[in-house]
C-alpha cells in the first residue's frame, strides 16, 4: 500500500518539478515561485516517505539536534507567528544517534503540527532533549486543550481521530516509525485537559537496524 501512493505521488510530483523549472527560467525574479518550489520539493519527500514505510528501513548514524531544527525552520515558514516554538536544549550540540532520517523528522513533524492544531492558532512548542547512558527522550510539549487521560493510548490508534480536541491523523503513523523501525517508545507524558500536552519519544542510543 505504502509503494502503491509512493509511486501514484511520484508522476505528478516530477512533472510539477519540471513545471516549477520552466517558471523559475522565464520568471527568475518572482519570488513566489521560489516558494512553489519549495512546496513540491516537500512533496517530493512525501514520496519517498511513503516509499521507506513500505521497505526495509536502513538506519545510520544522524544528528538528533539539527533534524529537530530543520523541522523547525520548516514549520515556522507555514505556521501563524502568534505560534511560538521554543528549543529548550544547546543548538550548537551534536547528539548522534541510528535513524533514519526522513522517517523521524515526519515523527516530529507530526506531532508538531498535531500540537498547531490543538493551540487554534496561538500559543508554545517547546522542544527538551534529556538523555542517559542507554536512551535519548525528546519531550515536546504544547500549550493546547489537553487530552483526557482515557484516551492517552487511543489517539495513536489506526483510524482514531480526535480533530474537534485538537489531535488529528498522523499519531498512529508517528507510533509505527518510531516502535517497529527505530525500536524505541512514543507516549503521552503528561497532559491536561485545558492546559497542554506532552508527548515522549524514547530512543535507543545503541539500536541498529540489523
Amino acid at each position: 500500500m505504502s509503494k502503491e501512493t509512493a509511486h501514484q505521488l511520484g508522476t505528478p510530483t516530477s512533472s510539477l518539478a519540471g513545471w516549477v523549472e520552466i517558471l523559475q527560467e522565464k520568471y527568475p525574479e518572482v519570488a513566489i515561485t521560489d516558494e512553489i518550489n519549495r512546496d513540491v520539493e516537500r512533496l517530493e519527500k512525501i514520496t519517498e516517505r511513503f516509499s521507506r514505510i513500505g521497505s526495509k528501513t536502513v538506519l545510520k548514524n544522524e544528528n538528533l539536534v539539527a533534524i529537530i531544527l530543520h523541522t523547525i525552520d520548516y514549520l515556522k515558514t507555514r505556521t501563524s507567528s502568534k505560534i511560538k516554538f521554543i528549543t529548550d536544549f544547546d543548538e550548537k550540540n551534536v547528539i548522534s544517534i541510528p535513524m533514519n532520517a526522513s522517517l523521524f523528522e515526519w515523527v516530529i513533524e507530526n506531532i508538531s503540527k498535531n500540537a498547531i492544531d490543538a493551540m487554534e492558532g496561538s500559543g508554545e512548542i517547546t522542544y527538551r532533549i534529556n538523555e542517559n547512558e542507554k536512551v535519548i527522550m525528546i519531550d515536546i510539549s504544547d500549550t493546547g486543550k489537553g487530552i483526557p487521560k482515557r484516551a492517552f493510548r487511543k489517539i495513536f490508534n489506526p483510524g482514531y481521530s480526535t480533530k474537534q480536541r485538537g489531535w488529528g491523523v498522523g499519531l498512529s503513523l508517528s507510533k509505527r516509525i518510531i516502535e517497529k523501525f527505530h525500536s524505541g517508545r512514543i507516549y503521552v507524558r503528561h497532559s491536561e485537559p485545558g492546559k497542554g500536552s506532552c508527548i515522549r519519544i524514547v530512543m535507543n542510543k545503541n539500536h541498529w537496524d540489523s
